[in-house]
């Protein structure tokens, strides 16, 4: 018979600020069949770490240095596609999501969750089950629902966020100033604005320039 020890699901614990691994840590090692087995504190050394632990469960947050949160999952599911990651952020922004799922996410789980929620994730997912809250799947389901923007389109729209009028977008991007305006009404059709203002205030409320590298 395994003994205890041996049926613990093994953790590694991603996120740049040693409070929140911290009180992570502190959180799991109070549950039974928990066994934090390491810390990274950017994403190069959370892919290096996994090679090195093979853990059962990676928690990793999105806001990392070097490499984030997506492109993390996206490095270890490379290496392992089994791989077991539940994501653990503040960020519920449209792309945030979208983008951790997309890169193979099996979880993501708001920071601001009940204790109980947060350990319920981490025996799912670590079971191999996926854990994605009603919040988490409607907003799953409403970007699927949407057009992506092409890259120029997120130069245009990151432009109009900070303020720049269309003759400075064109000028800007090396573009004629007729493009832009072409730009911008394919963009206010794919995000649903009706004008400038609508369209900046739903890029930042999605992430979709923060998140959209």
């Amino acid at each position: 018979m395994k003994s205890t020890a041996s049926q613990n699901l093994r953790i590694l614990l991603v996120d740049d600020h040693f409070v929140v691994r911290l009180g992570l840590a502190d959180l799991l090692s109070t549950e039974p069949g928990f066994e934090v087995v390491g810390e990274a504190s950017d994403g190069e050394e959370a892919v290096r770490l996994f090679l090195d632990l093979s853990p059962d469960v990676v928690i990793m947050d999105f806001e990392l240095p070097r490499l984030d949160g997506p492109e993390s999952v996206a490095a270890i599911r490379k290496e392992n596609q089994t791989a077991r990651i539940l994501m653990l952020t503040v960020s519920e922004a449209e792309e945030s999501v979208w983008r951790s799922v997309e890169a193979g996410a099996s979880g993501y789980v708001l920071k601001s969750a009940p204790r109980d929620e947060i350990v319920r994730a981490v025996r799912i997912v670590g079971s191999g089950g996926e854990f994605l809250p009603p919040a988490i799947t409607s907003i799953l389901k409403a970007r699927r629902a949407r057009t992506p923007l092409s890259p120029r389109e997120k130069d245009v729209l990151r432009c109009l966020v900070n303020g720049l009028a269309n003759k400075e977008i064109a000028d800007h991007l090396n573009l004629a100033e007729p493009t832009v305006k072409m730009h911008l009404v394919s963009l206010f059709e794919k995000l649903g604005a009706r004008d400038r203002t609508q369209a900046a205030m739903l890029a930042v409320r999605r992430g979709l320039l923060a998140a959209g590298k």
